[in-house]
């Protein structure tokens, strides 16, 4: 599938990504509000897989978007959204109301934290076009077949049951085509429990080549004997090289097929502040980024803006720490701006950032 953007000449990589997952319509409350005070709200869109799309269609990556939305104002809105940010929309589906009978995109409600304060998120996304969408009626080896990487979560398999047949049909297709698989676990604990997830998520693992997060996933220390645990049972919230090393590879001797894995690891002085630093396995070694600490305009999508410096990293064969490194200060600048999505077209903003350079440029 052809996209080309002339703003982003020069910058581009062979690859053709598509990514699959759920599209929301996200309502904020100005000036850190809380929702209860609110006469008012900014609106804009999101979605992990959303994010990660429009970050990397942002750094030139020909990206590509597969969604459901209803065929109404609303869902029309969520895809020119997509598309304003150079993501490619052709697989989006317009559902009609035979098909998704409730008819609706999804939501959530984001209280900014501040201070003191955390954010808080809450989800009016029951029932969207995505989760009611039956998956069995599209072809995923035609809807592949322009594509050489998919990036899936551990989100959309929440959503419905249509929706988790649907991520392992396309872990398998994917691999059936010899496409690159990229997965981030992503746990959402409105959406399901902890066991639900990683009893999911850990089938997605034989299908994945680069792994982003070390949960939810089991891991056990004897498949018959669960009992003897879990090898990150021991592992704390801020790892030391040695430990993130040592579970990296128990990760990669039960399998193989995973030829990266990355978690970032993050700090959090206060609702304003944070620090951020990341571990990435990649060709036999692990590797420690650098730490970087920041004030923070808006936290959502930092995740996925480090995923998606990562990805960018790879597909432009960065070395594996310039990779990492890339990631993480993605992840930061993100923090600097409202909406979920990194909307940074500037890459020497990242690699100056990479360089702890926050001199103005003229």
């Amino acid at each position: 599938m052809e996209h080309f953007n002339p703003l982003l000449q020069g910058t581009e990589t062979p690859h053709h990504f598509l990514t699959i997952g759920e599209i929301m319509l996200r309502l904020s409350p100005p000036d850190y509000e809380k929702i209860r005070m609110a006469n008012n709200f900014s609106v804009s869109y999101g979605g992990s897989e959303a994010n990660i799309a429009i970050s990397l269609a942002n750094l030139g990556i020909d990206s590509s978007f597969f969604t459901v939305v209803p065929n109404n104002s609303l869902g029309k809105s969520a895809v020119r959204w997509m598309r304003s940010n150079d993501v490619h929309c052709s697989p989006v589906i317009l559902s009609e109301i035979s098909q998704t009978p409730t008819h609706r995109l999804g939501s959530y409600y984001l209280e900014m934290g501040y201070g003191i304060r955390p954010s808080k998120v809450t989800y009016d996304r029951k029932h969207s076009a995505m989760a009611e969408f039956d998956f069995k009626t599209v072809d995923l080896a035609s809807l592949f077949k322009s594509f050489d990487w998919l990036h899936l979560s551990g989100i959309t398999p929440a959503l419905s049951p249509s929706c988790a047949d649907l991520v392992l049909d396309s872990l398998k297709t994917a691999q059936e085509l010899g496409m690159t698989v990229s997965f981030d676990g992503n746990f959402r604990s409105s959406l399901w429990s902890w066991e639900e997830a990683r009893d999911f998520c850990t089938k997605c693992l034989p299908y994945v080549n680069v792994l982003l997060g070390i949960e939810p996933y089991h891991l056990w220390k004897d498949d018959d004997d669960h009992s003897k645990g879990d090898w990150k049972d021991d592992i704390p919230l801020h790892p030391t090289l040695e430990q993130q090393d040592f579970v990296f590879r128990k990760f990669v001797e039960r399998y193989p097929n995973i030829r990266t894995i990355a978690r970032h690891v993050r700090y959090t002085h206060s609702g304003s502040e944070n620090s951020l630093m990341a571990y990435m396995w990649h060709e036999g070694k692990t590797h420690e980024s650098r730490l970087f600490r920041f004030n923070i305009l808006d936290r959502v999508g930092g995740g996925d803006a480090f995923a998606s410096g990562l990805l960018y990293g790879l597909m432009k064969n960065y070395t594996p720490l310039d990779a990492l490194n890339f990631g993480v200060a993605n992840s930061a600048l993100k923090h600097t701006m409202h909406g979920d999505g990194n909307i940074t077209d500037n890459i020497d903003v990242i690699h100056r950032l990479m360089d702890a350079d926050y001199d103005i440029k003229r």
